[in-house]
């Protein structure tokens, strides 16, 4: 609604300037007079660089949200620029005029990277898929925003879908891990719900959960955008509630700094104690939002801070928060990735949450976390702040093992072919994965990470693309028979080593089951739901009944997340039709 009262007022305005400048107007029309009245003047911020332009005052005008009503624009339209009501009634059809300016005018500026699917792997060709560990989970919930809005399934953009986000914002009953290990290891093997020539491979690391007050001494800087961007109701009055959240559960061993960032960046508060709620809170609620965006220089402050600070064994992190929309200085995905990079050598974790809907650059905030030792989150809700930062604050805040990586090796006797579900831009070269200097994902206290598998079986009638050798035969090795259908590898870093450590885990086919657990069915479930919402030419049978029919082998009443899960499935389907 604000969006359509603004077109109106902006389409008035260019209209009424319009027929002024071409003479349309006649008797007491004041020529001289065809700018936008002051009220819209005194809202355009002259940092950007379209504050020259009447398109350019009526966006910061919605950004702003103070929006009059149509009607108080037309009136002070007639007011101020003294137009001559019938010119405009000769125009052949106004309000359609106004309708098209609503419908055409472009509100929705969010960015995503594009994800390149991964197709069919052969065995014979490539026993080996490697990738890196993710926990992050801003893809379900960004996602959970749109449905909520009313898009239909092919308004939600399909670089937004980030199937291992989606699998990874459930909790699962998986295996906890045993003496001297950082994570349980689950793996199953069950059909696969939308091909009846594959099977699906669940595996699932869990880490122990830890009691936040029992945590190490944490060194917090909060990165906070208070650029003009975050005027609005779901940006940084969302921010200031849900950082006070996470205020609430520090203690006297906690220190934070605060740091904003817009046009310049600017220290609020610096090595204050968490003890003291009342100062951190008060300072949070006196933030306001206004002017550009220079994130670059509000990152190099928060580092400078987190180590100034530093606490050695300690838990050392910066928690960025942004609708990502980053319009001066180091800005593009390439200067970012290289800045963050370079800051990460510190020994300081970033966390990023996003905030906000219409120009959120989701890209941009991705690569900080992944580049940043640190996780992404988006926050759409205070229920979802909840979740990520007093619910979960172990698993955001206290990372129990660093650079992760896990390597599947198929064994050929029993799998012609795989494809891993999502982790596309976490994928790795196979020598990666023995190479310590390559980067990887890090995982929280209290963090579960879940990868799936479609595997073509020897026997299925499922073909699998072969590439032709040159010098050797891609029959020449056809496995052992074992009993074994694949080995995982995992390899990671404890949090202040250097040096790699390996597990290994092998899946025999005593991992297939035709009957399996609840968590197979439901991981399946949001994994066909995200074959469907990227309509990706790999979901065989997926349908919205498909994954009904899954969920109702599940029961999600004692699990808040996973009944939300149902409800938005029937909710895209209804929008849908």
């Amino acid at each position: 609604m604000k969006k359509k009262k603004v077109c109106v007022l902006l389409s008035v305005i260019m209209t009424v300037v319009s027929l002024s400048a071409c003479g349309g107007s006649s008797g007491g029309a004041n020529n001289a007079s065809n700018t936008p009245p002051m009220d819209v003047k005194t809202n355009m911020d002259s940092s950007t660089n379209n504050a020259g332009s009447v398109e350019g005052a009526a966006s910061d005008r919605y950004i702003s949200n103070s929006v009059q009503t149509a009607e108080e624009a037309v009136q002070t339209a007639e007011e101020e620029l003294s137009y001559d009501t019938t010119a405009i009634n000769a125009t052949a059809d106004f309000a359609g005029v106004l309708d098209e300016a609503v419908e055409s005018y472009n509100w929705n500026t969010e960015e995503y990277n594009a994800v390149e699917e991964s197709g069919f792997q052969s065995v014979a060709n490539n026993p080996l898929s490697t990738f890196s560990a993710d926990v992050d989970t801003a893809s379900y919930s960004n996602i959970r925003r749109m449905i909520e809005a009313g898009y239909s399934l092919d308004e939600i953009p399909s670089g937004a879908v980030r199937i291992e986000e989606m699998l990874n914002y459930f909790s699962y009953d998986y295996r906890l891990p045993r003496k001297n290990e950082p994570f349980g290891v689950t793996t199953v093997i069950g059909d696969c719900p939308w091909n009846e020539d594959a099977k699906l491979l669940q595996i699932g690391l869990k880490t122990e959960e830890i009691d936040f007050s029992e945590a190490l001494d944490s060194n917090l800087v909060f990165l906070l955008d208070v650029s003009g961007s975050m005027y609005s109701d779901d940006k940084l009055p969302l921010l200031q509630k849900s950082f006070s959240m996470l205020v609430q559960e520090l203690g006297e061993k906690d220190t934070v700094s605060i740091v904003t960032y817009a046009g310049s960046d600017r220290v609020i508060l610096e090595g204050e104690s968490g003890d003291n709620k009342e100062g951190i809170i008060e300072a949070l609620d006196a933030l306001e939002a206004g002017g550009s965006t220079n994130g670059a220089d509000g990152i190099e402050t928060a580092y400078a801070l987190a180590e100034k600070y530093f606490i050695k064994d300690g838990n050392n992190r910066v928690i960025l928060a942004t609708d990502g929309d980053l319009n001066v200085g180091v800005s593009s995905e390439s200067e970012l990735h290289k800045l963050i990079t370079e800051k990460k050598e510190s020994g300081v974790y970033l966390s990023v949450l996003g905030f906000g809907t219409g120009n959120i650059k989701d890209n941009k905030m991705e690569i900080l976390a992944d580049r940043g030792n640190g996780n992404y989150a988006y926050i759409d809700s205070i229920g979802e702040a909840k979740k990520v930062l007093v619910e979960q604050m172990g698993a955001t805040l206290v990372t129990v093992a660093k650079d992760v990586k896990l390597q599947v090796e198929f064994n050929p006797a029993y799998v012609k072919g795989y494809r891993l579900l999502g982790y596309e831009n976490r994928a790795l070269a196979t020598e990666d994965f023995d190479d310590d200097k390559k980067d990887a994902g890090e995982i929280g206290a209290g963090h579960m990470v879940t990868a799936l598998y479609e595997i073509i079986p020897v026997d299925s009638e499922q073909e699998v693309p072969e590439t032709e050798l040159k010098y050797q035969d891609n029959k020449s090795d056809a496995g052992v028979k074992n009993g074994e259908w694949l080995n995982l590898k995992i390899r990671y870093k404890e949090p202040d080593a250097d040096e790699s450590l390996l597990k290994e885990y092998p899946v025999t086919e005593e991992d297939y089951t035709s009957k399996p657990s609840e968590d197979f069915y439901f991981a399946a479930a949001v994994a066909e739901f995200g074959l469907i919402l990227r309509d990706s030419e790999y979901k065989g049978d997926a349908s919205f009944e498909n994954v009904r029919e899954l969920l109702k082998k599940v029961d999600t009443d004692e699990d808040d997340y996973k009944d939300e899960f149902v409800y938005l499935v029937k909710k895209l389907q209804k929008a849908t039709i």
